[in-house]
Order: C-alpha cells, then structure tokens, then sequence
C-alpha cells in the first residue's frame, strides 16, 4: 500500500491550527492535529465510510511544539481516516515508529471498525526479538477514527451537582445491567439506549440511587490472548480511545446515543459518573501491538524504564503507564477529562488506580501536576472526583491520601464490615470507625467526613451474595486454573459452599446481606452499591469476572430476591429522610445543648467506656446522633445473637429493621428491645434541642 499514490487533497494553510487537537470539523472542512515530539513526518490517511479503502494519504504541512496539523476543505462529519508517522525505529532509545501501521488518533470521538488480531499489528515480527522491524502494513485489522459533529441539543442543560452527602452511587455495566432485563426490547439490551430505559430509571429511583457510576465506556481493546482462550475483556479496563466510546455500547453507533442517555438519567434526577483508566493503554508492554500511542510517539506518551528504555515502566501491572508527568500527555487527559463533561455533560470521574496518576520522580505525591491540574481548573474541579487509592508499585497504597476535592473507595470499611458480620472477634472498635466516616484516614486537611466512599462489593471481587454463599473463590471458568483473584474476601458461607435450599442458610444470607447494606446506609461517607446486590446476584463463585461477558455477570432480573430489594429501599428511603444523620463535617463538637453530637452505647444500657471497647465478646453495639434540627437517631447494630437491648433514654420509636418484611418493625418494652440476630435496626426520638 506504501506504493500507492492517490489525488490528494489540498490543505488550506490559512485555515489551519496546532491549538486544537484531533479533527475539529469547521468552516466546510476539517483540522488535523497530532501531538508527536519526536516524529519526522506525519501522514493523515483517509478512507471510505467502510473504513477498508484508503482514498488519500497526505502529509500533514506544519508543526510548531511538536504538533502536526493541516486543514482539509471539503471533508466533514462521518469521514474515516487514521495517522502513519515517521520517525527512528529504535527501541532501546524508546523510538518504536513505523509508519506501516496505521494509527488511531488519541483525540477521536467515534471510531469505525474493531481490532482484527493479525501479526502485522505489531510492529516488530512477532515470535521474533522486539527490536526486529515489521515491514506490513496493518490498516485492514485496526479500527479509525471517524470525524465527528458533537453538538447536541440538550434538554436538561445544567449539571445535576447533588451533595456529597446525599449521594447514593449504583456501579454498573452498561451491558451487565441490561441485557437479561424482561422489560427491554431485545434490540436495546447491552447499549445505552437500554442503560437509560424507563425501567432500569425506575429501579434505580426505587432504591434511592442519586449517581449510576458505569464502568468503562472507552472504547477499550478485546485482547488477544482471551480471544484464544474463547473469552472476551468483560470489564473494559484496557482503553484504546479516551475520548470516543465503546462502539459495541452503541446501538446506532453514534455518540449522540450517548448524550441521549445522559440527558435522560438527568431528567430522572440521576448523575452519570464514569469509571475512566488514564494510567494505563491497551498496547502492553514492549511486546504489545502497536495501535495508537506507541507509533505516535513511544517516548513521550509512556513511562519508560530509566535503565533501559526499550521496556515500559509498568506500575499498573497491565504493561504500561501513560506518562502524565509529560505535559501534552497530560493535556491529553485533561482535554479528554473536559471533553466529558462540556460535550458529554457527565457530572463525575472515577479514576482507575489513581495513585499512578500522582507518580512523580520521587514516587506518589498529593500536590503533584495531575492532581493540581485538576483541582484548579474551573471546569473539572466542580464535578465528582473519585479516587481508587492504589496501585501495584511501591507506595501505592495510599487510602486517605488524597487532596480535597477527590473522594475515595474505601476497602478498609469494606473489609471491616464484612468482617464485623462474619462474626470475627474484636471488630467493634474497627466498625465504629467506619461508621464514623474513617476519621484516622480522613480527618485531616480540612477534608470532609464524606471524603469515604464506603462499599462491601465492587466489580473486582465476590458480589455481596457471594461473600455469603462462598467461602472460596470459583474462578475455574477464566482459564488460569484458578490462580487469579483475591484469596482474601472475608467470606463465608454460612453451612453450604454455593447454592443451596436449606431455610435456614438461606435466612442467614440475606440477613448478613442486608445488614452489610444498612451499614453503608447509615455511616458518614458516601454508600456505594454494586449493582445487583441490591437483590441477591450471584457469579457463581467468581471474584474476578473481568472475562466473563455471559450469563455469569449480565443481572438475573428474574432471580431477583424482593425481600432483599425491599430493605434496601426502605433503608435508603430512610438515609434520605434524615438527611441530617450524614453530616459532611466530621462529628466532633457538640450539639445545641452542649452534648456530644454522637454517642456511643452498650447493650447494657450505658455509654461505651475504654474497658467496654475492649470486651473481646461483644458483637452488638448503638451509635447515637443528635442532629441540629432533625431528630436523634439511634442505630443498633447486632452481629451476633437474639440480645436485649436497654435504650437510652428518650421517646424512641422504631424506623427500620434490616431483617423484616415491609412496614414490620421491633416493638418496644419499656426501655428495652429485642435485636434481632444478623441485624441493623434504626429508631429516632423527637426533635432534637
């Protein structure tokens, strides 16, 4: 193809500018603009609507800071086109440039075709060293990019913004959530137009949820070696594209099917938050296929090992990290960030293994350029931010570490919940912190109480019913005899390994799961639900289905267990009620009359002392909160057995109980209470003074 010549059109360099990138459509044509630092030459490569015939390949005329840029008159929204560029072939300098692979621009808002796995995607010869050079041409097995109009005419123009602390976020999977649902067409499951459907709107409303946070919807790389296994990249943590969409998600295969689907969870009062992976690419290691970033420039937008630069520093364990510490490939994410939010009106991010995107020279920094970029921006700054508070590399754990105004997934309350009604000894200390909204982590900073976003199940690890049924992981179905995954899920399975009909075990479950999530619901923080939690999902034992894009992962509505949704919507409806119980400053100070504003007590009837913190046995313990103007609210939290409970005093009555049936709740005798075992249970008194 390299011999080819074709009518090129011409460019209107009077038209043309470096300080938009990607291709902008304007002025009856198109800009062209590509970063590479260290290329010679850049070649813009157009091609037919089928994306299969190269119709021109021309020279992009100018560059200044390193970007390559040209106006095309006369080509519009819908044309196909892709890079080649040219530069030194030299990988033990960093430099892997052959321009017979055909590039996918980082800055393309929709994209044409899918990866075909073919050697020629390479760019040395497969099975040979890395620094050998392969010479096909790979055009006919890479997806392009497709100049896109994103204009759109929204209904609900503003951003939803609801408060930290009334926030309810549901993490799903665009296709997850809707493919097996009875009440969507067949032709709307798996894509968005199914994602924002009246009835999955209407569910989210029946559980309170104020956030959907989907996990990744850039377009991401099915990989080779799980398409030879017969599996698939379920999850999407392998992103090829940060600004254009998952094509498959695509029911129409347009993005404005997007921006339908967020206006409409906007006018149901719901925010659309996207889980995003900018510290890493598909393209792996120094063995992966070139596709886009690594033959556009290798050198400036990946971290490379100091020592030798032919290999990738990899502190995501994907193979690569995108190297944010450069600054356009900073802009790069920033842009995409914004792209987001202005042209797709999302209202929040959250940042996949976010400590690598605060790695500078001498490891992780909080006030390091990515986070400062972010926090000064008026654009970004305002929206939700969300941390995943670690990686693999050394320092990365860093829960609690995070500057203002980011938020973070909290796994310490996870594990301490899961481990407090597991029945593990000496959790009550632990518990209380959690359900303080994890002040030794947060309360520092000036950062507020809802800075902990508290979970029990998320995508990577045992749904909640499984931490229930399983006592070990079942990952046989990924092809890895069970290697992968997490050993540590404080798990249980209460009698019986799996499903089972016995009354007994059955009752056990859902009473731990559904005390798991009324402990969430009450503490300071921020809840995060896992979608299908809510009502008994099951992946068979497989806490690590990243692959499984099938029946083990896609939501068994008709499974669905109603006593469990039931007492998850009842405890939200509760959250939000006394709105004031979720404070977002952390409980500290007094109340109007000089009082402690929370409080801590015994089954015995008296305030928690230091020896009471340390009673090895005690599984059942009530924290008190006295709102300004709301009432007190008294949660008892039983992990153990039946006890009888002896109130503090005030006028008590009983508002939720996490192991009843629609509106049944405890009754009272006298100052006492029977709690119930494997149980959460809420009473107010009046207003307080």
């Amino acid at each position: 193809m390299n011999d080819k010549t074709w009518p090129a059109p011409a460019f209107d360099k009077t038209l043309a500018r470096p300080d938009t990138l990607g291709a902008t459509p304007r002025d009856d044509g198109t800009n062209f603009a590509l970063f590479s630092q260290n290329a010679e030459k850049v070649e813009l490569c157009l091609f037919d609507e089928t994306g299969q015939v190269e119709t021109a390949r021309i020279a992009l005329p100018e560059m200044e800071g390193g970007i390559w840029y040209g106006f095309v008159p006369g080509i519009g929204s819908g044309q196909v086109y892709g890079y080649r560029v040219h530069g030194p072939y030299a990988p033990d300098q960093g430099h892997r440039f052959n321009p017979n692979k055909l590039l996918l621009d980082p800055y393309a808002r929709e994209i044409s075709g899918a990866i075909v796995w073919d050697d020629s995607l390479f760019g040395y010869k497969v099975g040979e060293d890395d620094r050998t050079f392969d010479d096909r041409d790979s055009a006919g097995f890479v997806p392009k990019g497709v100049v896109v109009d994103a204009s759109y005419e929204w209904d609900q123009r503003n951003a939803l913004r609801h408060r930290w602390e009334r926030s309810v976020i549901y993490e799903a999977h665009v296709k997850g959530l809707t493919m097996r649902h009875p009440g969507l067409a067949e032709a709307d499951r798996g894509n968005f137009v199914g994602l924002a459907s009246d009835p999955i709107i209407e569910h989210l409303h029946r559980i309170g949820v104020t956030a959907i946070e989907l996990l990744p919807i850039h377009a991401f790389a099915n990989d080779r070696h799980l398409i030879d296994k017969g599996l698939s990249n379920y999850w999407g943590y392998n992103t090829l594209s940060f600004f254009a969409p998952h094509a498959p998600y695509l029911k129409t295969g347009h993005i404005r099917e997007v921006q339908s689907a967020i206006d409409r969870f906007h006018r149901a009062g719901i925010e659309v938050i996207l889980d995003v992976v900018y510290n890493h690419t598909c393209e792996g290691n120094q063995k992966g296929p070139t596709l886009s970033f690594r033959g556009i420039d290798n050198a400036s937008y990946y971290l490379l090992s100091p020592d030798d630069p032919r290999h990738t520093f990899d502190t995501t364990g994907t193979g690569n990290t995108v190297n944010v510490a450069h600054p356009m490939v900073l802009r790069m994410v920033l842009d995409s960030l914004r792209y987001w939010v202005e042209v797709m009106h999302v209202d929040g991010f959250r940042f996949d293994l976010a400590s690598t995107l605060g790695r500078e020279s001498m490891g992780f920094e909080r006030d390091g350029a990515f986070f400062a970029a972010i926090r000064q921006d008026p654009v970004l700054s305002s929206v939700k931010l969300i941390a995943e508070p670690w990686d693999i590399g050394e320092g990365g754990y860093q829960v609690g570490g995070f500057p203002w105004p980011f938020r973070e997934w909290n796994d310490k309350a996870r594990d301490d919940i899961r481990a407090f009604w597991r029945r593990d000894p000496g959790l009550v200390p632990a518990l209380a912190e959690r359900l303080s909204g994890s002040p030794v982590q947060f309360n520092h900073s000036q950062r507020p109480a809802t800075s902990s976003v508290n979970f029990v199940a998320a995508h990577d690890g045992f749904t909640l019913w499984d931490t229930v049924s399983y006592r070990d992981k079942h990952n046989q179905a990924n092809g890895e005899d069970g290697r992968d995954g997490h050993d540590n899920n404080i798990s249980d399975n209460l009698g019986v390994e799996g499903p089972t009909d016995a009354p007994g075990i059955l009752e056990a479950r859902e009473r731990r799961v559904a005390a798991m999530l009324s402990t969430i619901a009450i503490a300071q923080g921020v809840p995060m639900i896992l979608a299908g939690d809510e009502f008994g999902q099951s992946q068979n034992g497989n806490n690590n289905s990243y692959c499984q894009d099938n029946e083990t992962t896609w939501l068994d509505w008709d499974a669905a267990n109603p006593r469990l949704l039931d007492r998850v919507s009842r405890v939200m409806a509760l959250r939000a009620e006394l709105g004031e119980m979720v404070h977002p400053r952390f409980a500290t100070g007094a109340d109007k009359a000089g009082r402690n504003r929370t409080t801590w007590h015994h089954p015995a009837g008296h305030e928690m002392s230091q020896d009471d913190w340390l009673e090895a046995g005690l599984t059942c313990f009530a924290l008190r909160v006295r709102t300004e103007d709301g009432p007190e609210v008294l949660t008892i939290l039983n992990g153990g057995d039946d006890i009888e409970f002896t109130l503090p005093d005030a006028d008590w009555t009983p508002r939720y109980d996490s192991r009843g049936e629609g509106d049944a709740l405890p009754e009272l005798g006298g100052h006492c209470l029977t709690v119930g075992w494997q149980s959460v249970v809420v009473l107010t008194a009046g207003a307080a003074t």
